[in-house]
């Protein structure tokens, strides 16, 4: 019998809707920053949002200096650039500003900058997250310009190690931004292909969230809503990237999947982190090519829980209506329906021995070896669902 006992811990304030924005500078002020490392990519960077930012802070009396050594798969050589310009800026905290990698590195910045030992120290296994000097943490106002990975609420990142070609989550407390600015319309740019990406990257949270097998019953209420926003509105911001109350749903969507897996995630997570790892694929599309594997994988475990899901949704047929309807979104967004259309040849026994060693295999509705990963990247390369 599941045991009805858990921790729970919910996120930030939030500043969410279109032209909110305007108000990074007030956010930043309230949260105690007034001289931030402005953290994000060198893409954005070079986009008139983040000239806009630096001048929206610059107006409101915040003095911020830009940084945009942010790589798509953030590695340590990229945290320790941030560290240094934030100590020798002088800085006194942070606005990430970005997708989740720039948001992530922010985080990471903020929070490494004040302490000694070095950052894998911190990984999230156990209690390592007691080592760190909380009071050394600095504030973070986040600014995502996607929707999917949902780092703006979360306490953790991820990095990867460069020694062992993996992806690490790195979890504090503190690490949660003090202040969000979720202002879909800095979204409105965004790509159809980022859109796809970032958007099944939302749906990939709160699914995996949903089938965890831990109680949680506020975030499976969570999940399932922000599911149901991702099959109104994300297909809608695929095809017209102007369509602000589409991104702003899916902004939402992206939220609340961050906030739904403090429940747990699953094979969907441990299978793309070492493909992002070792072949620095975009991760929200990884996880969406290999969302009907896992699926299909786990349907023993958790049939009856989708049967519910797709009839809130609207779906019918059960579990094998709702497995067919994301491989029909994935096919009107673009998504590969192979891992080949990622990576054009993957070493399986490499992927399959570091998946279950991956912090998200954990939350996996059936427990996940090195020989369920294989046979899951094996159907991923065929293109066979079960």
């Amino acid at each position: 019998m599941t045991t009805l006992r858990a921790d729970w811990s919910y996120p930030t304030s939030i500043r969410f809707g279109a032209g909110r924005v305007a108000e990074v500078a007030d956010a930043a002020r309230t949260a105690g920053i007034r001289r931030p490392l402005v953290v994000t990519d060198p893409g954005i960077a070079a986009l008139p949002m983040a000239r806009r930012v630096m001048d929206l802070l610059r107006a409101g009396g915040v003095e911020g200096v830009l940084f945009d050594g942010v790589r798509p798969n953030p590695v340590e050589a990229n945290l320790a650039d941030g560290i240094a310009a934030y100590r020798d800026g002088g800085h006194d905290g942070v606005v990430a500003l970005g997708g989740g990698s720039a948001l992530d590195v922010g985080k990471l910045i903020a929070f490494q900058q004040g302490q000694t030992r070095p950052v894998f120290d911190f990984e999230d296994v156990g209690d390592r997250w007691t080592r760190a000097d909380a009071a050394r943490i600095a504030p973070v106002v986040a600014v995502p310009t996607t929707a999917g990975t949902g780092s703006e609420v979360g306490r953790a990142a991820v990095l990867t190690d460069g020694a062992t070609r993996t992806k690490r989550v790195i979890f504090h407390p503190l690490m949660l931004p003090k202040a969000v600015i979720c202002d879909p319309e800095l979204t409105a740019g965004m790509p159809p292909k980022i859109t796809a990406g970032t958007g099944m990257d939302a749906l990939a949270h709160c699914l995996e969230a949903y089938c965890a097998p831990a109680y949680h019953p506020m975030g499976d209420g969570i999940a399932v809503e922000g599911m149901r926003l991702v099959k109104g509105a994300l297909p809608r911001a695929f095809r017209d990237g102007a369509d602000i109350e589409a991104r702003a749903h899916v902004m939402s969507a992206a939220l609340m999947g961050a906030v739904a897996f403090q429940k747990g995630l699953g094979a969907i997570h441990s299978l793309s982190h070492p493909i992002g790892a070792l072949y620095d694929t975009h991760h929200g599309l990884t996880n969406a090519v290999f969302m009907p594997y896992v699926l299909a994988f786990n349907r023993g475990a958790v049939e009856g829980k989708i049967e519910r899901l797709a009839a809130w949704l609207g779906i019918e047929g059960g579990f094998k209506g709702f497995l067919g309807w994301v491989l029909a979104l994935r096919e009107e967004l673009g998504v590969p329906h192979r891992l080949g259309g990622l990576v054009e040849k993957v070493d399986t026994n490499a992927v399959a021995r570091m998946a279950p060693d991956d912090p998200t295999a954990g939350g996996n509705p059936v427990p996940l070896d090195a020989a369920g990963a294989g046979r899951i990247l094996e159907d991923a390369i065929e293109g066979r669902v079960g």
